[in-house]
């Protein structure tokens, strides 16, 4: 993808406005790090740029991505298949033929290639949330949506699943929703807080990604973000 994606215009949910007069806009093969009070929009967005806000009336413009892959909040695994054939649902849904080879390499880098068996109640909330991690990673697409994809891990699991993201994603166009400063320095080309009256833009370490946790340029930025979303809005 070589054309930026773009949202602007104005959003409702059952006559409650979200977000008005919002200009928002993805760089080509780069991540975007989306930060911001809950409620104020961030996963309307994802959901709009995913094409699955069915709730949501929508009045402005809004670039076709194309096929995405979006890992929600929640980790939508179904109940009643194994991990693994989780993980391999988007191949089934599309009919096409699951490729269960890169399916285990895939559950061997988040750590669960010994789970690829079991069920997923009987998982933990950062299991799932893993599972739901390699799935999203199975999908070979240009525009990658992530809402708080690592907020059920532990900090040096969530570490870890922020390097190998990184590395899986590296050339495609990724719009990463955080609550995470740390999270969003050691992983935004650019980073915007979204507010209600618009967005702010928070100057981003221009280093590759990932961005070592204890960098000059990560722990400014992390202070930066954390003294704007503690500004009064």
């Amino acid at each position: 993808m070589n054309q930026p994606l773009r949202l602007t215009g104005s959003a409702v949910i059952d006559r409650t406005p979200i977000f008005s007069d919002l200009d928002l806009s993805l760089k080509p093969n780069s991540w975007t790090c989306l930060l911001g009070a809950s409620g104020v929009g961030k996963s309307t967005v994802l959901h709009l740029f995913a094409g699955l806000a069915e709730s949501v009336s929508f009045n402005g413009d809004l670039s076709d991505p194309g096929r995405v892959a979006m890992m929600a909040q929640q980790d939508l695994l179904m109940p009643w298949l194994s991990v693994l054939d989780n993980v391999l649902l988007g191949a089934r849904l599309r009919g096409e033929r699951p490729d269960r080879t890169l399916a285990h390499d895939r559950l061997a880098q988040v750590g669960l290639v010994d789970h690829a068996d079991k069920l997923p109640p009987t998982l933990s909330g950062g299991q799932r949330q893993r599972v739901a991690l390699a799935r999203t990673l199975m999908e070979n697409c240009a525009v990658v949506l992530l809402d708080e994809p690592f907020s059920a891990l532990d900090a040096l699991t969530r570490a870890h699943m922020q390097e190998l993201t990184a590395e899986l994603l590296r050339g495609c166009t990724v719009l990463l929703v955080t609550h995470d400063p740390n999270e969003a320095a050691r992983l935004g080309h650019k980073i915007l807080i979204m507010t209600p009256s618009g967005l702010v833009e928070i100057a981003a370490p221009t280093t590759p990604i990932p961005r070592d946790i204890h960098a000059v340029d990560v722990l400014s930025a992390q202070s930066n973000l954390f003294d704007q979303l503690r500004k009064p809005t």
